[in-house]
């Protein structure tokens, strides 16, 4: 996998990557937000990512598989559990990356280690992902203490052959990104780079029950068509993240 750099944006950095991972059954959903919107719940230190005078808020489902650290095997109870975002996009010196408002997981281990090591807002969360053919059913209903409620409900599956995204066009422009940004209860902004081949996308069908997951940034989505994209299953590494600002 890091023979393949020629899409990569900026250099590997200089240092050895900490922990590898697989994301699969992954759907990403899209809206256009106005940007005010959003603008006020970035750090000032970063700039809002816009495309076509629009922001984009992204609601994610997937799986995660085979969590390791390092020169390490996948650690027992990492092996498998769902996971499920809300992020948006930004940059920062030149480094377009995600946002993060939420991360859900169903596995405590996961979010302790990710709210300490990389600051970021995961939470505890019930959740399930199986797959009935080429559709995947996917629940999630957060249960971390004293954070806002959100939930998601519905099943997705790829309706047409992969294809990987043109450089510079929007799908790019979606789904490329090749590091995050956190802040930390200081206020200091980090930086986690990542690693991953390009994206292997699919035209999507999905059927969505519920979905709350905006509701603590005060967005309502109901009603509002989301632009879908289907993943292939996708190895990725990751750095430990480094300070910014």
């Amino acid at each position: 996998m890091l023979r393949t750099l020629s899409h990569r944006p900026w250099p590997l950095p200089p240092t050895p990557w900490v922990m590898a991972m697989q994301w699969d059954q992954l759907l990403f959903m899209h809206w256009p937000v106005a940007a005010h919107h959003l603008r006020r719940l970035i750090p000032p230190a970063l700039q809002l990512d816009t495309r076509d005078g629009a922001a984009w808020v992204g609601v994610v489902p997937f799986t995660m598989r085979g969590v390791r650290a390092r020169l390490s095997p996948a650690l027992p109870g990492m092996r498998s559990f769902p996971e499920l975002n809300v992020r948006t996009y930004v940059t920062h010196g030149g480094k377009p990356g995600v946002w993060f408002f939420s991360l859900d997981a169903a596995n405590p281990l996961a979010v302790e280690g990710a709210r300490s090591v990389f600051h970021l807002n995961y939470y505890n969360a019930r959740m399930s992902a199986r797959q009935e053919g080429d559709t995947v059913i996917y629940r999630s209903a957060r249960t971390h203490r004293g954070a806002p409620p959100a939930a998601f409900a519905g099943r997705y599956r790829p309706a047409g052959a992969g294809y990987r995204a043109e450089a510079g066009s929007f799908d790019a422009w979606l789904t490329e990104r090749y590091c995050l940004y956190a802040g930390d209860q200081r206020g200091r902004i980090w930086r986690g780079d990542i690693h991953h081949a390009p994206w292997t996308l699919h035209p999507a069908e999905a059927e969505i029950a519920v979905n709350t997951m905006t509701a603590q940034i005060g967005l309502d989505l109901a009603g509002r068509r989301p632009l879908l994209h289907y993943a292939s299953p996708l190895p990725v590494v990751a750095w430990a993240p480094t300070r910014v600002v």
